[in-house]
Formats: structure tokens, C-alpha cells, sequence
């Protein structure tokens, strides 16, 4: 409809997004009739419906015949501009179609061939990784062999003890192996791709390996380690070389199971390791020592002519006990191979220095002292030992009741004996540190309060 021109037609309710058809027709047949009539008049409306439709109809064919013109010329312009704009397009497509292709030929292909040969480079590279770690293990692997068979060849540690007094060299060997042996678990232990030793389990002849040489190897270099520990005496040595002997023979031990003892995954720092395997194996000891000496004296008690050799045998046990503590507190933990190097301390007063091999023995047993720990674990359960022989009765029970002012006093010096370096140790030539004197008669009368708590009553 041109602008201005009148019209009845209301354009802007028929253009409305909301019309509806059916709210006009009803709005155009309450218009046209009574709302109380009963037949409705429909012709009215629908001849109005039906003229508004000619009207717009003849309305649209007015503007369309005016407008075709315009509409033809904008169509053909648009359909123009169209194909010139798909011209362009199509030649800039061309243009980045080439590129592509020169691309592709001079750069993706050469990185293709690039990136074969980087996963070639990278192949060869864990090849040659994984050789020289192959190549290391077996060195290390004849290395141990060369060291058990040294230690087996003189017999030593590797045999039982086959000779009293070997030299000291022997222990050495059992050292070196000992740290070739943790050198080889470290390379089998290997996790991350870049680590020496990854994919070393896919080699057979490294599996071979560990399971014939490293494996056997480190379990007859620990059983020879805590059969050393296991062995130790001071008061039984008649010479000066062979308590030094002894004492080798110890310190070789303590750093065998020092550097076997199993390293914790979440372990801090060095500073924090508690080698588990030195501790159960000197924890065995002791619990040895204990056990042998309250079985004896329990025997001796029953038949006392034999007190006074039992006695003895005790307090030589637990002098070799004085001697393990103060060899102990002069070894300091030996460098391994899996921790970094420790710088040196400054030099301590004697006893003053906590970094050595005792102090974590020491806190394992809850004890200030190994012998303070011997006796006190002897007393605990010497006590029921003896009411076992009182309540059984008849002689054993009366002798123990009639000489029990003897047996108080054999007690408390067999204590006050042992509680002391045997004699045969040069404490300056061995470098061992006595240690802080203790008073020992508190343990004496533990000694003494275990048995005599008993007879008394």
C-alpha cells in the first residue's frame, strides 16, 4: 500500500507476529450479530473476510507490478555480485589448495622422514642404553664372583669360620660384595624410562643373572654377616690380635647388613634410614644372650654346685655385650652407594658423638644401655623361674632358701663383673670407646630384688 494512501484494512494487526486467525473471526462474528441470538449470521462476516482478502490481494499485484523492475535489477545485481564474490573465492581456494601442496611436499613429507628418523634415533638410543646397562651388570656380575670366590678361597666369614684367625682382608671381600650386590639391585630396581637399568628384566641373560649369582650371592652374604654377629665373644680371646680380629670381623658384619638392610620408598633423607636387617640381626643377638644365660642359671638354680661356673659363663656374655656397645659407638653408618655423601663431622668428645651404629640399636631396645638391657630383660623373668623351683619344692628349693645371703651376693658381683670390657681388650690399640661409666648397682639389686623377691617371703 503506497504511503499516505487511505485504507479501512488494519494492516499493522494482520503484519503482528501475535495475529491469530481464530480470535479475528470470532472478533468478527460477535461484531456482526446479537450474542442472544440463536441462529448466528455467519454471511457477514465471511463477506467481509472474503473482501479484505480481494483488497489485500489486489494490493499485493499493485505493488508487485509497480516494483518488479527494481526487484529484477536487485536480483540480477545480487546474482552478479554472487558470482563475482565465488570467482574470488574460488581463486584464493586455488591459491591456498597450492600452498597446501607445496607445503606438504616440502615440509610434511621431510617431517615425516624426520620424525622416522627420530623414532629410529630413539630405538638405537634405548638400545645403547639398555646395552651398557647389560654390559654393567655382567661386569658387576663377574666383579661378585671374583669377590665370592675370594672370600670362599680362604674360607673366612664365606665357610663357617673355617680358620680361627683370618685375615682381614677376608672381610673386606665380604664389604666389596656386599656393595657390588646393593650396586646390581639399584640397576634392577630402575622405574622411569631415562633411569640406567630400564627394561633390563627383558633381557634373558640378565634374569639369569639374578636369579643364579645375585640372589644366592646376597643371601650367603648376609647369612655369613649375622653368622659373624652371631659369633662375636671378646672375653673369650686370649691375645691382642685376635680380639682385633674379632672386632674386624664385626665392623665388616655391621656394614654387610648396614648395606643389605631393604631402603623404604618414602624414605627423606639418609639421615633417617634405619637399617632394619643390622638391627633384627643385633636384636637377635642380644635376645640370645638373654634367653642362653636365663635357661643356664634357671638349671643352676636347681643344682647349685654348678652356680658359680653359670655365673661366670653370664658375666662373660654380657662383657662381650660391654664390648659390642662401645665397638658400636665408635662406628660411624658406612657410605652406600644409594645414599649421597655425608659430609664429616667435627670432631666430639669421647661418647659425645650420636652418629654411629648404636644409637639407633639403642632406641630400637627402649634401653640407655646393652648391658642395663640384658640385665633388666634377665631379671623380668628370672623371677618366675625361681618361683617355679620354690613351688615345686624338695631339695633344690630348701638349698635355695638356706644359701640364699650367697647367692645375693654371687649375683651382684657376677653383675658388677660383667658389667665391664673384658680384659682382654686394649681399649687405646683398638680404638674402642669405653663409653660413660655407669652405676651398675642399680642393676645389681634388679639382679639380686628378681631372686631374692621370692626366697624371702
Amino acid at each position: 500500500m503506497a504511503e499516505g494512501e487511505p485504507s479501512y484494512i488494519d494492516y499493522e494487526a494482520f503484519l503482528d507476529p501475535d495475529f491469530s486467525p481464530a480470535s479475528f473471526a470470532n472478533s468478527l462474528v460477535v461484531a456482526t450479530n446479537n450474542a442472544t441470538d440463536t441462529p448466528l449470521d455467519l454471511s457477514t462476516p465471511l463477506s467481509r473476510v472474503l473482501f479484505d482478502l480481494q483488497e489485500i490481494d489486489t494490493h499485493i499485484h499493485t505493488l508487485t507490478t509497480k516494483s518488479a523492475l527494481p526487484l529484477l535489477t536487485h536480483t540480477r545485481d545480487q546474482t552478479t555480485a554472487a558470482g563475482h564474490i565465488l570467482k574470488e573465492a574460488e581463486e584464493q581456494v586455488s591459491s591456498v589448495t597450492q600452498g597446501y601442496e607445496r607445503l606438504e611436499k616440502e615440509v610434511l613429507l621431510k617431517w615425516e622422514a624426520a620424525d622416522e628418523v627420530r623414532i629410529a634415533t630413539e630405538k638405537s638410543l634405548a638400545t645403547v642404553r639398555l646395552s651398557r646397562a647389560v654390559a654393567r651388570c655382567l661386569t658387576l656380575g663377574r666383579q661378585l664372583e671374583g669377590q665370592l670366590a675370594e672370600v670362599t678361597g680362604r674360607g673366612g666369614l664365606a665357610d663357617g669360620a673355617a680358620s680361627p684367625s683370618p685375615g682381614r682382608d677376608d672381610y673386606r671381600a665380604l664389604e666389596r660384595a656386599a656393595s657390588t650386590i646393593v650396586s646390581l639391585r639399584r640397576m634392577f630396581t630402575a622405574t622411569g624410562p631415562g633411569e640406567e637399568g630400564h627394561g633390563l628384566e627383558r633381557v634373558k641373560v640378565i634374569r639369569t643373572l639374578r636369579s643364579e649369582l645375585l640372589i644366592p650371592a646376597e643371601n650367603m652374604v648376609k647369612s655369613r654377616a649375622q653368622q659373624a654377629i652371631n659369633r662375636f665373644t671378646m672375653s673369650t680371646q686370649s691375645s691382642y690380635k685376635q680380639a682385633r680380629d674379632a672386632r674386624a670381623r664385626l665392623g665388616s658384619a655391621t656394614t654387610v647388613l648396614y648395606l643389605l638392610s631393604p631402603i623404604p620408598k618414602d624414605l627423606s633423607s639418609a639421615s633417617d634410614f634405619q637399617p632394619e636387617l643390622l638391627l633384627s640381626t643385633l636384636q637377635g643377638y642380644m635376645h640370645t644372650a638373654v634367653m642362653s644365660s636365663l635357661n643356664a642359671l634357671s638349671r643352676s638354680l636347681s643344682m647349685l654346685p654348678t652356680l658359680d661356673k653359670t655365673l661366670a659363663e653370664i658375666s662373660t656374655k654380657c662383657q662381650d655385650l660391654f664390648a659390642l656397645e662401645s665397638i658400636l659407638a665408635g662406628l660411624r653408618p658406612p657410605s652406600h652407594p644409594l645414599f649421597p655423601p655425608t659430609p664429616t663431622p667435627e670432631p666430639q668428645s669421647q661418647g659425645g658423638n650420636k652418629n654411629n651404629l648404636l644409637q639407633p640399636l639403642l632406641s630400637t631396645l627402649d634401653a640407655s644401655s646393652l648391658p642395663s638391657h640384658f640385665w633388666r630383660a634377665l631379671a623380668s623373668s628370672l623371677t618366675s623361674r625361681v618361683q617355679e623351683i620354690i613351688n615345686r619344692g624338695g631339695v633344690s628349693a630348701r638349698t635355695l632358701r638356706s644359701n640364699r645371703d650367697r647367692l645375693k651376693k654371687d649375683i651382684k658381683e657376677c653383675v658388677l663383673r660383667g658389667s665391664q670390657l673384658p680384659a682382654s681388650t686394649d681399649k687405646g690399640r683398638m680404638g674402642i670407646d669405653s663409653g660413660t661409666k655407669g652405676n651398675w648397682e642399680r642393676e645389681a639389686a634388679v639382679m639380686v630384688s628378681a631372686v631374692a623377691s621370692v626366697l624371702d617371703r
